[in-house]
């Protein structure tokens, strides 16, 4: 079985026209593609890798998992396959319709207990593993390096600067929040533009977390936290923020979504919305897919494309798109960061019980997400959105970017 397998990864490794892979095996090297690109070296350390190779990503993922190869740089062995899956993706197409019917009963609509298990399955891991990877803003989502040299922090801090100035919060504006991570957002704005944010969420680790950083912080005045769903959210807001929560939705239900946060904002309210976002070409076929990190990380997760945003907003809402910035680059960066942090602490880790097991797979998780942002397979965006009685101007992006610079 390992043989037939070993063959058959083997003539696919055989078509690497970008890059060069290393396949070390018995203390053999056997070498696949040898043009500019990512370099990388596999180590096999046992023979059960190869069936398991054959099952896609989430194959990938299990045998990395359970120890069966290593290599030095797994974020240049996820870009040299990033750079090789041209004809894959094709065939993938292709074969979208015939998948259709199968994803649709293989993916019921997100109830709202569903969703709560499923965020549970990740962000309520402990709020350790996020404090230790994470930096002290405690923001999992991509950051903004403004400016050369950047630390991760001041990259967060500029990334919630970049937020506040393009909805020009303040003391007059109440925001909603639809996703509180660890309250980074919310106590960042209070305490900077004296705006009113009420911020919801469905983790209890993440509720709890926030619920100490907002009372500890002075702005328990300010901020309003709610433990509740975006389905069951009433009143009216003047601006509304979702930063990197739209790929818990689930695919089936981006359309519900957009038009709770329409009939949430104010005629003339804006809408903020960061999201992690893959080509339009691809969302057929992934997003119902069994791949890793919907499989090991983020269950039931789905990006949308900006296709999908936009018939989902022109079908269910009244929103209009009004400003759009892509910060991919800023991403990749920002993995990079977190996957050395989590390196720095892995003996920390293993003694809060987060074993060698979970952390190959979350290693594998930020360098796979990584060298995505990274081969632009994925994408991140900030997209500004308004009511039909909105008439102000955004910000200029450039000026955003020179007062980070002089308040550094």
């Amino acid at each position: 079985m390992s043989g037939v397998a070993r063959r058959i990864v083997h003539g696919l490794l055989g078509r690497i026209t970008v890059g060069r892979l290393t396949v070390v095996e018995d203390g053999m090297e056997t070498v696949f593609g040898a043009g500019d690109g990512p370099r990388a070296v596999v180590h096999v350390r046992d023979a059960a890798a190869w069936p398991w190779l054959l099952k896609g990503s989430s194959g990938l993922g299990e045998s990395y998992a359970r120890g069966y190869w290593d290599t030095p740089d797994l974020t240049a062995l996820i870009r040299i396959a990033a750079r090789n899956t041209h004809e894959l993706d094709e065939v993938r197409r292709r074969l979208g319709p015939i998948r259709e019917p199968f994803q649709r009963l293989r993916s019921a609509r997100s109830t709202q207990t569903q969703s709560k298990k499923d965020i549970a399955r990740h962000y309520d891991l402990g709020n350790d593993l996020f404090e230790l990877m994470l930096d002290p803003t405690m923001m999992y989502s991509s950051a903004y390096f403004a400016e050369p040299g950047m630390s991760l922090e001041d990259a967060s801090l500029a990334k919630l600067e970049l937020v506040s100035s393009k909805l020009a919060l303040g003391p007059q504006d109440h925001v909603l929040e639809i996703g509180t991570g660890w309250g980074g957002f919310a106590v960042h704005a209070a305490k900077t533009t004296g705006c009113r944010v009420t911020t919801t969420t469905i983790s209890r680790e993440q509720h709890d977390w926030a619920a100490r950083r907002i009372r500890e912080e002075g702005v328990e005045d300010r901020v309003e936290l709610l433990l509740q769903d975006y389905r069951t959210l009433e009143g009216s807001y003047d601006k509304l923020v979702s930063i990197e929560m739209i790929e818990a939705v689930g695919w089936r239900d981006f359309g519900t979504f957009f038009a709770r946060c329409s009939d949430l904002l104010k005629p003339d309210g804006t809408m903020l919305l960061q999201a992690i976002t893959m080509d339009d070409r691809a969302y057929a076929v992934e997003k119902a897919s069994k791949s890793f990190i919907r499989t090991y990380v983020f269950p039931n997760g789905c990006l949308p494309s900006n296709e999908v945003i936009a018939k989902a907003l022109r079908r269910h809402t009244d929103l209009r798109m009004v400003g759009l910035q892509d910060l991919t680059p800023h991403y990749a960066e920002t993995l990079h960061h977190w996957r050395l942090n989590a390196e720095a602490a892995a003996g920390r880790l293993d003694a809060l019980g987060y074993d060698e097991r979970f952390r190959r797979i979350w290693r594998l998780y930020l360098a796979y997400c990584e060298a995505g942002f990274a081969e632009r397979r994925i994408a991140v965006v900030q997209s500004v959105l308004a009511k039909p009685a909105w008439r102000a101007e955004l910000p200029d992006v450039a000026a955003v970017r020179h007062l980070h610079a002089t308040a550094g």
